[in-house]
């Protein structure tokens, strides 16, 4: 047997008691958060009360705070992502510059160059002994002034121009030979000042021939 003590049933609160409580309770916790909770955390007053007692202030304070941090939040994931293409631009650039340099590196040098100065009316040549089919990289340049010119080949008893010019401060390509023989410029200059004519080449020939 059980020697508890029950209750006396006049001391339990009855059924409209308990539901008493309970409204009350509901009651109270809808006035703690219109009057106190949204103003505090939300800034919303719709009594006026909390104004009263400084807590839509702080509820402002806290949306201020809210806003300001997401907008902190999107100006950094808009910066990440410009910093992003920033570096995939400069990256770009970057390997732009190192495969240029690369390929300047690779680029054979010049195996010939000759560098002479004429005088106002006088005029020189140079030729490139090549075989028929043969290819030379070439670049010339008139410092000081401009002369005419004459791409040729001539042996074999064959004759050849392969381009001319008047007061031309340069040139530059590829000379392909024709046939078997000599090939190269004739420089004149027709300026009133000395120019100094200076070549450089490159490809397949033997020798080069000077004046």
């Amino acid at each position: 047997m059980h020697n508890g003590n029950k209750p006396n049933p006049d001391e339990l609160p009855t059924s409209a008691q308990l539901i008493k409580s309970t409204v009350l309770a509901a009651v109270a916790a809808v006035a703690i958060l219109v009057t106190i909770v949204l103003p505090s955390e939300y800034g919303l007053d719709p009594t006026g009360i909390g104004k009263a007692v400084g807590l839509t202030e702080m509820g402002d304070i806290k949306v201020q705070l809210a806003e300001e941090a997401e907008a902190d939040r999107l100006l950094e994931l808009q910066n990440g992502g410009l910093q992003e293409e920033q570096s995939s631009v400069g990256g770009g650039i970057f390997g732009f510059f190192v495969s240029a340099a690369h390929a300047q590196t690779l680029e054979p040098e010049w195996t010939g160059d000759y560098s002479v100065t004429l005088a106002p009316g006088e005029g020189i040549e140079v030729k490139l002994v090549m075989e028929e089919g043969a290819e030379a990289e070439f670049m010339w340049v008139a410092e000081n002034g401009v002369v005419n010119f004459d791409l040729h080949g001539d042996g074999g008893g064959e004759n050849i121009s392969y381009e001319k010019g008047r007061a031309v401060p340069g040139d530059e390509g590829v000379l392909t030979a024709a046939f078997t023989g000599n090939h190269g410029w004739f420089w004149r200059n027709r300026d009133g000042q000395d120019v100094t004519v200076t070549l450089f080449v490159r490809g397949d020939y033997s020798e080069m021939k000077l004046p």
